[in-house]
């Protein structure tokens, strides 16, 4: 059956990954089996994909990423060069504890920047925006901006990657992005969109 993604010559795909149409996976990475990756993705040099970990559409994985089991990336998400995600709270070399893996979700349309670390067990917001080498140990809201060891909130971000100035109108604190005009709503650390450019 011919198969419908690109994979470079350096590349090992293991037979039972499910690669959508219009993937390309490029140098020396590496696909485990039973892997899930989506439609129109991108995989750079070096990256590894676990055997349990899902990959929606459209998502931009940059050199030197290792996405481990039970971590999910929902559609559009991207990963600068060097994201690391954990897998294990507390792992000891002697002490095999793959039973004990927790679920890591990066939701839709988020960003991670170059460096960052995911420890394991944590939601990553839609259209959050996590920076450079930012240490991410909680739950990151929808919108929000995060950078620092440990991550803090410093801000929130329009669905196209511009930050956000909230100011009060009324009751409510509301922002209208400069680059697409999209408008949100703020009540405390709860960011949702309002309405969409027409």
């Amino acid at each position: 059956m011919k198969r419908n993604y690109f994979a470079h010559c350096t590349a090992i795909v293991e037979k039972s990954a499910c690669i959508g149409a219009g993937t390309k996976i490029w140098h020396f990475s590496h696909i485990m089996k039973a892997a899930k990756i989506g439609n129109n993705c991108i995989i750079g040099q070096n990256a590894f994909i676990g055997a349990g970990a899902i990959i929606g559409n459209n998502v931009k994985i940059q050199n030197n990423v290792s996405v481990y089991d039970s971590v999910k990336l929902e559609d559009e998400v991207f990963c600068g060069p060097s994201v690391v995600f954990t897998n294990v709270f507390n792992p000891r070399s002697r002490i095999e504890r793959k039973d004990e893996y927790k679920r890591t979700i990066v939701r839709q349309g988020a960003s991670l920047g170059a460096n960052a670390t995911i420890v394991c067990g944590n939601v990553i917001g839609e259209f959050a925006f996590v920076g450079a080498g930012a240490v991410v140990t909680h739950n990151v809201p929808d919108y929000a901006l995060v950078y620092g060891n440990p991550a803090r909130l410093h801000g929130w971000m329009c669905r196209c990657g511009m930050k956000l100035n909230f100011s009060l109108t009324g009751e409510k604190n509301v922002a209208r992005c400069k680059e697409c005009n999209i408008i949100f709503e703020k009540e405390n650390t709860t960011v949702r969109l309002v309405k969409q450019k027409k």
